[in-house]
């Protein structure tokens, strides 16, 4: 076991912004954007409905306090649709 000091590659400001050398993060953004966009599509969903509910769950939280304790439940399913399969193809990719 030598100690041999690790040399460590400077990253430019642009690959600290993103994580990484860019074009690889934009095309990692551009597939997940895919396989949400295509997620999406199949239950039915659109980024209007998404922004249009985004408002909603404000104006009931701000209407009635408890507005969104009451459709918590509902938030959680419609969430996990999303998420669940997006994650599960996440695991699925990383074991390969």
């Amino acid at each position: 076991m030598t100690d041999q000091p690790q040399t460590e590659t400077r990253r430019s400001p642009v690959e600290r912004l993103f994580g990484g050398h860019p074009i690889s993060v934009v095309l990692k953004l551009a597939l997940v954007s895919l396989l949400v966009g295509f997620v999406m599509s199949i239950f039915g969903v659109d980024a209007q409905q998404i922004v249009r509910g985004a408002v909603e769950l404000l104006r009931e939280t701000l209407r009635d306090g408890a507005g969104i304790f009451r459709n918590l439940g509902g938030y959680i399913l419609t969430g996990a649709a999303l998420v669940v399969p997006i994650w599960l193809l996440i695991r699925l990719a990383r074991k390969s």
